[in-house]
């Protein structure tokens, strides 16, 4: 492996990282959706999104809104996550209202 100087220039362009010296730190996403649906549907789509994995509900509202807990190993998950829930019949709206990111 040939050796940059540290310059400005090599700083900016990033020349001075290598593959090697970047480790990322093992985390995992953690999120709070809101999900307003059909109140007559909800016992179904309770069902459905404990279905999904890592997905739990942690609050019901008769009035048709539940609040979903759910972890993902990354936000490329957590968004695919969250569009699947869009997705699911009777639902009207899922929206993302926390997110973290947990490290190790």
């Amino acid at each position: 492996m040939a050796h940059t100087p540290l310059n400005r220039r090599a700083l900016i362009t990033g020349r001075v990282l290598t593959a090697e010296r970047i480790v990322p730190p093992p985390s995992g996403e953690i999120a709070s959706i809101l999900v307003q649906a059909r109140p007559e549907r909800l016992v179904a789509l309770e069902a459905a999104i404990t279905a999904l994995p890592g997905c739990e509900i942690h609050g019901r509202d008769a009035r048709g809104k539940l609040v979903v807990v759910t972890e993902a190993p990354d936000a490329g998950s957590l968004g695919t996550l969250l569009n699947t829930i869009q997705s699911l019949p009777h639902v009207y709206s899922a929206a993302l209202v926390f997110h973290a990111i947990e490290t190790a």
